[in-house]
This record gives C-alpha cells, sequence and structure tokens, in this order.
C-alpha cells in the first residue's frame, strides 16, 4: 500500500505555522485541531516541523515562556518526509528507525499532506484484517470432504 491512498482515506488537509509566530499560537493551534504537531511553512515552502514534544523539550524544560519564544527557535529543521507514492512499510520504518509521529508527504517540492503513526498503524491493521478474512474463507471455503 502506497502512502497516496491513506491521504485519500484521510485527506489532504495541512496544518501549518509561520516561523516567526509565537510557540503559543502552535500550541493554540494543535489544540484546536487536535493534533500532535504542525509543518513551519513559509512561502509555501516547508522549512521545518514542530511538536509537543519540541515544546515539551525545548520551551517548558528550558524555562521558556511560549508566548515570547519563537517557533523558528525550537522547530525541526531537518525533516524527513515521504512521497505520495513511497510505501506504508517504509513510513513505519522510518517513524520506528526516526522516534518521529508525523511525516510531511512531498512530491515535486510540495507539499501534499501528512500523515501520522495513527494513520499509518490504522492501515496496517486494516490490510491485516482483510488478509485474515481472505485466509478464513479459504480454509473455511467447504473443500468436499
Amino acid at each position: 500500500m502506497q502512502v497516496k491512498e491513506i491521504l485519500n482515506q484521510k485527506g489532504r488537509d495541512i496544518y501549518s505555522v509561520q516561523p516567526d509566530e509565537t510557540v503559543y499560537k502552535a500550541i493554540e493551534k494543535m489544540a484546536e485541531y487536535n493534533i500532535g504537531a504542525l509543518l513551519v511553512m513559509e512561502s509555501g515552502k516547508l522549512t521545518g516541523i514542530v511538536s509537543e514534544r519540541d515544546y515539551r523539550n525545548k520551551v517548558i524544560l528550558k524555562g521558556r515562556t511560549s508566548k515570547t519564544t519563537a517557533v523558528k527557535e525550537i522547530m525541526t529543521e531537518e525533516v524527513i518526509r515521504v512521497t505520495s507514492s513511497d510505501t506504508v512499510n517504509l513510513c513505519m520504518q522510518l517513524m520506528t528507525d526516526k522516534k518521529i509521529r508525523h511525516l510531511p508527504v512531498v512530491d515535486e517540492e510540495k507539499v501534499v499532506g501528512v500523515i501520522s503513526i495513527g494513520d499509518v498503524v490504522k492501515t496496517v491493521i486494516a490490510k491485516q484484517k482483510v488478509e485474515i478474512n481472505s485466509l478464513r474463507d479459504y480454509i473455511g471455503g467447504g473443500y468436499p470432504g
């Protein structure tokens, strides 16, 4: 299964924040959309990603305040990304190896969506259910005996 199939099911909404916005504004957006990370976009280009983990590690634990700290000060600049034609297995491997929960989907320098670990797990479980049901049907298919 490819990433584009996940995006076709879940949608291609992209939630973002500008690098100069405050961390407080970013956290507000995450709460509003009930998400754990925002893409950091500037002039239509992906420049980073900011997550709840960034907030915890780079604001709270460093004694900073979210209302005076800019997103660009805490965002992850080296964003691991995938394309819509990459496989779900690759996404699972990247997320596990890199210990990340969100992957921007970028095709030809344009962000076309974001997938989360929850999206990947849901997809894998759905695929396994189909395979299990197919095997049950095959085994229980009633050979004349």
